[in-house]
C-alpha cells in the first residue's frame, strides 16, 4: 500500500492507468482479467477517496478531466518506482514498458525511436509511434494516447498553434531551428546543386503532407503553405511522398535532416528563403514525463546533434 492519508494502493493506481489507456472501464477489465463490475467500483472509490471526478464516462467509454490527466501522471511515475524497486531488491523481470510518440513526418523521430527501443533492454514492451496529421499529434498527445508529439512552429502558424496548445493544456519545448531544405531523389538534376531558389521549382511536382478535413494552412507540415504551385500531390505516408520524388521528380520542404539508412536514395539541399523552421516537442503540462519517455527524447537529441544542428533544450 502506498502510505498516506488517502489510503491509495497499487492496485487501484494499476486499474486505473489500464482504465486510461485503453480509454474503457470494461476494456481495462478484460485487459488484467478483474470483472467489469469491480473495475468500475474499484474507479468510483479512488474518486471517492482523492476527492476529484478523474475520469468523464459517456456511452463511449471513458475520457481523462483535467484533473485525472494529472493524476494519471502521478500514478505512472509511482508504478514505474515500484517496479525498479521490484526488479532491484526482489529480483522480478522489467514489466512492459510503455511509450506513444506522434509526430509530423520526420525521419529523424523513426531514427530516435529505433535507437530508442534497441537500447531499452526491455524483455516486454508496448511502444507506438504514429506518423500523422499536425491537429492528430496535438489531440494524441492531450487525450494521452502519446506521451510526446513532434512538430513544427514558424512565424506564420505559431499563434495558432499555440493558442491550439494553450487550450488543450500542453506546453511546446523547441528543440531546434532548421533552416528550410528540399528533399528530391538523389537522380534527380537539382541534387547536385550547392542551393535552390523557389524558381528552380517552379516546374517540379510539389509533394505535401495531406491534413484532412481540417487542411488549413497553419496546419501545413511544410513552411511557404500559402505559396502558389502549378503543380501539387498530396500524400498521407513518407513512403509515398519519396516515391514520388523518385517517380515524378517532386519535392518537398522540411527539415534537412534526413537519414542515410533510412532513406537512402532521398538527399536534401537547402532552399534560398529567408525562414527558419522550430522544431519542438509537447507533452501535457500537468503530466511529468516517465523516465522512458525522457529516453526517446534523449535519442531525439543525440540524432539531431549528429547532423551538426545545434539543440535548444
Amino acid at each position: 500500500m502506498v502510505q498516506g492519508t488517502s489510503g491509495l494502493t497499487l492496485q487501484q493506481l494499476r486499474y486505473f492507468v489500464a482504465v486510461a489507456s485503453e480509454g474503457s472501464i470494461s476494456a481495462a477489465a478484460d485487459l488484467i482479467y478483474v470483472a467489469q463490475p469491480s473495475m468500475s467500483a474499484a474507479m468510483k472509490e479512488l474518486e471517492s477517496r482523492v476527492g476529484r471526478t478523474l475520469l468523464a464516462r459517456s456511452a463511449r467509454g471513458v475520457t481523462l478531466t483535467a484533473e485525472g490527466a494529472e493524476f494519471l501522471g502521478y500514478a505512472r511515475q509511482v508504478l514505474e518506482q515500484v517496479e525498479l524497486l521490484e526488479h532491484r531488491y526482489l529480483g522480478r523481470p522489467s514489466a512492459r514498458r510503455l511509450l506513444g510518440v506522434s509526430t509530423q513526418h520526420y525521419s529523424f523521430s523513426v531514427d530516435a525511436f529505433v535507437r530508442m527501443v534497441q537500447a531499452s533492454g526491455a524483455e516486454e514492451y508496448q511502444f507506438s509511434l504514429r506518423e500523422t496529421r499536425t491537429e492528430e499529434i496535438i489531440e494524441d498527445v492531450r487525450t494521452l494516447r502519446s506521451d510526446i508529439g513532434i512538430l513544427y512552429r514558424n512565424d506564420f502558424n505559431r499563434k495558432v498553434i499555440d493558442k491550439l496548445l494553450r487550450e488543450s493544456r500542453l506546453v511546446f519545448h523547441p528543440l531546434f531551428l532548421a533552416d528550410p531544405h528540399i528533399f528530391v531523389s538523389r537522380s534527380n538534376p537539382l541534387a547536385s546543386r550547392a542551393k535552390v531558389t523557389l524558381e528552380d521549382l517552379e516546374d517540379l511536382p510539389r509533394l505535401t503532407f495531406d491534413q484532412g478535413a481540417n487542411n488549413s494552412f497553419y496546419f501545413a507540415e511544410e513552411v511557404l503553405s500559402t505559396h502558389s504551385s502549378q503543380r501539387e500531390i498530396q500524400v498521407s505516408d513518407r513512403a509515398t511522398i519519396f516515391n514520388l520524388m523518385i517517380g515524378l521528380g517532386g519535392y518537398t520542404i522540411s527539415t534537412g535532416i534526413i537519414s542515410d539508412e533510412l532513406d537512402p536514395s532521398i538527399v536534401a539541399i537547402p532552399l534560398d528563403i529567408d525562414e527558419r523552421i522550430e522544431i519542438g516537442w509537447i507533452d501535457h503540462a500537468a503530466i511529468p514525463l516517465t523516465d522512458q519517455a525522457q529516453r526517446y527524447l534523449q535519442e531525439v537529441r543525440a540524432v539531431v546533434a549528429s547532423f551538426g544542428v545545434e539543440v535548444l533544450d
